[in-house]
């Protein structure tokens, strides 16, 4: 008998798979459905028996402050004290300067900065994390576009479970170093979130490791419930603060990528409203990025599925190609309870995320800051009727990690070919076990954070010359192990920083389309990309007043025609330093 089982809550009654139906069992870290094999299984309770006791005025009120105050709704009866961190029961903050800007009253953000690790991925990684700690797990392999790396790294740590944590190489660096600096191993696998996925998972299998399910399982899911069980609680101790009233507001908002916050907070509504103790499921405002965003191209065609695309963004945490059957929930949710499907260009987020910190002192990730160029739209667009009571999800903060701490020498890199194929993944898994191998047998955990320091970093040329692009390729490979990418164009190099987000650019001033002058605007106009290093790389002479004109970036101008390769590879090193 697992361990489990004496821990499960006395309400969870059986398990039901999304896709055909079968009923099984309950079983918190069940994973595939018996009939069909769908990893899409769904938690049921004895929902009158709950609806019974959370309807008297004073039933929660005297339970401590976290998510485990519901705990009758979620699959373990109560916390791990030497696991929680008391997450949840975040503020629901009501944003009076954005409501004057806006004339519409009753805007509200659910401040998930505030969880332990700023996210709201805390929910999810301590329901996980607790169940994997009662099932005697000790080894775990996650794949994450970012804020669940953290969180999960932070739990995982108290419960001393060791992890495995597969990121894009879209993740950030600051991302990734507050992983590490919880102990958790970190591999950068050179591809796209779904690429990453397929890599953790054959990892998992290969060296028998358990894998998390993310969003299709049943931890995940039903702590995302919480979010909507503490909004409702929240709304009905406003309108009544001794009533013990549940509010369910008009329209629940949230960026999304793989889709678990709103599909565990729509399944939350849903179950207060099958309880009776509100009177309606929120409308569902899903914004996506626009440089990803399968959902909001599949619901404008009208289709029942999405397909996949290559993510193109900045957000890198919204950076999921394949949403899979999480779309179609989402879908059905809209076509039951009302609401839309939007998306929204890298550049008016930022614009978001700036008036959300000058308008109302919030400092919030670019998540975040989609979800609210989400809100702005739909009200410009009278989407959202006057009156109607709007709750964001404010999913994390703008900063959750300390970026100086353990430098560059967090990770492990896996890269292959990118021609689109499984098999290049798959050959990539050599290489890999050596670098563990060394990895895990090195003594000093610290120092053995990366095998190379310089194969994480990775360098865009922009010229239009073949020929000196080549060169500068063969100067920088001969003494190093950077990633190198190339753009023939203005045009293409500005396409390239957007999808890459490079270490350094080595840039030329001359190119058809839009020159390089151009280029180094742009990026002084996006606080995202200012920062990037940049090295001019150049045969034209400039003059005294263009010089003056070049960005703080500017690390230093080399002419073509005088350089040698050791200046070319100190320069860029030291540029990178």
């Amino acid at each position: 008998m697992s361990p489990l089982l004496n821990t499960m809550s006395a309400y969870l009654t059986h398990l039901v798979c999304l896709e055909c139906d079968h009923q099984q069992p309950p079983d918190v870290l069940a994973s595939r459905c018996p009939a069909c094999g769908s990893a899409w299984l769904d938690a049921r309770y004895d929902y009158e028996a709950v609806a019974t006791l959370w309807r008297t005025p004073t039933a929660l009120g005297k339970r401590p402050a976290s998510l485990w105050r519901y705990a009758e709704l979620l699959p373990l009866a109560a916390p791990d004290p030497e696991i929680t961190l008391d997450e949840g029961s975040t503020p629901l903050i009501r944003l009076y300067p954005y409501e004057r800007l806006y004339d519409h009253p009753h805007l509200y953000v659910k401040d998930e900065r505030q969880g332990p690790t700023s996210s709201f991925k805390d929910r999810q990684a301590a329901v996980a994390v607790t169940a994997m700690k009662r099932a005697g797990i000790r080894e775990c392999v996650l794949a994450s576009t970012g804020n669940a790396s953290a969180a999960y790294a932070a739990y995982c740590a108290r419960a001393g479970i060791k992890l495995w944590l597969f990121l894009s190489q879209l993740v950030t660096g600051e991302k990734m170093r507050e992983a590490a600096l919880y102990g958790a191993e970190v591999v950068r696998v050179n591809g796209t979130y779904d690429d990453t996925k397929h890599v953790a998972a054959k990892f998992a299998a290969r060296r028998g490791i358990h894998l998390d399910g993310g969003a299709k399982a049943i931890p995940g899911k039903e702590s995302m419930k919480t979010l909507a069980f503490e909004i409702a609680e929240g709304l009905g101790l406003r309108a009544d603060p001794d009533g013990g009233r549940w509010i369910a507001p008009d329209w629940y908002i949230q960026a999304v990528s793989g889709g678990i916050g709103p599909l565990g907070v729509i399944k939350g509504f849903n179950e207060l409203y099958h309880m009776g103790l509100i009177d309606h499921v929120p409308k569902l405002g899903v914004i996506q990025a626009a440089g990803c965003a399968p959902m909001v191209r599949a619901f404008e065609a009208n289709a029942p599925t999405a397909q996949p695309v290559i993510p193109k963004t900045l957000i890198t945490v919204l950076a999921t190609g394949d949403p899979g059957f999480s779309y179609v929930q989402l879908r059905a949710a809209i076509l039951q309870h009302g609401g839309t499907m939007i998306d929204i260009e890298d550049g008016e987020t930022f614009a978001a995320m700036r008036r959300v910190a000058a308008k109302a002192g919030l400092s919030v990730e670019p998540a975040t800051a989609v979800a609210f160029a989400g809100l702005e739209k739909l009200l410009a667009d009278g989407v959202i009727a006057p009156g109607e009571t709007v709750v964001v999800n404010g999913s994390g903060h703008t900063f959750p990690a300390e970026s100086h701490i353990l430098g560059d020498q967090y990770a492990l890199d896996l890269s292959f070919e990118q021609n689109g194929t499984r098999a290049a993944l798959d050959a990539a898994f050599s290489s890999l076990d050596e670098q563990i191998a060394t990895f895990l047998t090195t003594d000093d955990a610290e120092s053995r954070r990366v095998i190379d320091p310089r194969a994480s970093r990775t360098l865009l040329i922009i010229d239009d010359n073949p020929s000196d692009r080549r060169l500068i390729r063969r100067m920088i490979k001969a003494s190093s192990g950077y990633t190198i990418y190339e753009a023939a164009t203005g045009r293409d190099g500005l396409k390239a920083i957007y999808e890459h987000h490079p270490d350094l650019i080595i840039l030329d001033l001359v190119l058809p389309d839009v020159d390089g002058f151009s280029i180094l605007s742009t990026l002084d106009a996006d606080f995202e990309l200012r920062g990037i290093p940049v090295l001019i790389y150049s045969g034209r002479n400039l003059t005294d007043a263009e010089r003056r004109t070049l960005n703080v970036s500017i690390r230093a101008i080399i002419e073509k025609s005088s350089v040698d390769r050791a200046t070319f590879v100190s320069m860029i090193n030291e540029a990178l330093s």
